[in-house]
């Protein structure tokens, strides 16, 4: 299975970076793909590095204005002209994304691909995990927003929000029809 993975390129505190590690380690030991943003730096780095490590594959997308960020030896490095196409990039090489800790770019990753799930225009189970309680405030704003009718699907068919990397994989592996 390829997962993209949209996460931020920070360097982070280590109760985000220990847990992506492991995740990272169970995509590659799962014998999925890392679809991911390209980066060699911050959680970015922390995702391929584990997934390399243990055996997975990396496809890169970067972007022209952060070439000089894209990792070297990556299984494949697509480099595209503007963050629309980067996005629609990594949307059409995964089979399922999961959305990390990360700032006002992941954030923009994580709204675009759940509108465009909303709308039916791709039917990829989507993850957010939510590591550390990161995305507690989002959840809380999701459940008023459908309680409240903003939401023409119900919030589970939307988005699966984990607590873990465990959590994210097992219910992927189900979409997918995958047995662990």
């Amino acid at each position: 299975m390829n997962i993209c993975v949209f996460c931020s390129a920070a360097d982070l505190d280590e109760r985000y970076v220990v847990p992506a590690r492991r995740f990272a380690e169970l995509i590659g030991k799962g014998g999925h793909a890392l679809v991911w943003g390209g980066s060699d730096t911050g959680l970015m780095k922390v995702m391929a590095d584990g997934v390399q490590e243990a055996g997975g594959k990396l496809i890169g997308v970067s972007v022209e204005f952060l070439r000089h960020k894209a990792r070297e030896g990556a299984d494949e490095m697509v480099v595209t002209k503007d963050l629309a196409e980067r996005k629609a990039q990594l949307l059409a090489r995964a089979d399922a994304i999961v959305i990390m800790v990360g700032g006002t770019g992941t954030l923009d990753e994580a709204t675009e691909i759940l509108e465009l799930r909303k709308h039916g225009m791709h039917t990829k189970p989507v993850v957010l995990l939510n590591t550390a309680g990161f995305y507690d405030g989002l959840k809380e704003q999701f459940q008023r927003m459908e309680s409240e009718g903003f939401l023409p699907i119900p919030l589970t068919d939307l988005v699966f929000f984990a607590a873990d990397g465990v959590g994210a994989l097992a219910y992927l592996e189900e979409k997918a029809g995958i047995q662990a």
